[in-house]
């Protein structure tokens, strides 16, 4: 799946842009609830739900890229990167792309089931070494 920059179409607000700064600044995954704390610490006047919906999107437009963990979605800033596949600390949030040789199997695997892959999302779990060592 090629992840795409928000349309040009859309009017952004001052709180959307702040969103997307906040999101770009995080560095990692996040959730809607450490945003708008961050975008609150930061002086931004935004309420928990337009910055639910800002993010949803954003993640709908090919901005930001969601993944749930321990049954609770958090937000990473994709604008600015290809297709990718995270690698996710589930402690800190921290994610590292990579980009494994996944397209060739996938596509051979999909047509040996009578498959044509759309899009396809891979993203794999753990502990960065930060947070194993502190273990």
């Amino acid at each position: 799946m090629t992840e795409q920059p928000p349309s040009p179409a859309r009017r952004q607000t001052a709180q959307q842009r702040a969103v997307r700064e906040a999101l770009r600044a995080a560095g990692g995954f996040v959730s809607a609830q450490q945003l708008h704390r961050m975008l609150r610490d930061a002086g931004v006047r935004a309420g928990l739900t337009p910055v639910c919906r800002q993010l949803d999107q954003l993640a709908e437009d090919g901005g930001a890229h969601i993944v749930t963990l321990h049954g609770e979605q958090f937000f990473r800033d994709c604008s600015e990167t290809s297709h990718h596949h995270p690698l996710i600390c589930e402690r800190c949030g921290r994610a590292v792309n990579v980009a494994p040789p996944i397209g060739d199997w996938l596509d051979r695997t999909a047509q040996q089931h009578g498959f044509r892959v759309s899009h396809h999302q891979v993203e794999v779990f753990g502990l960065c070494e930060s947070c194993a060592s502190a273990d």
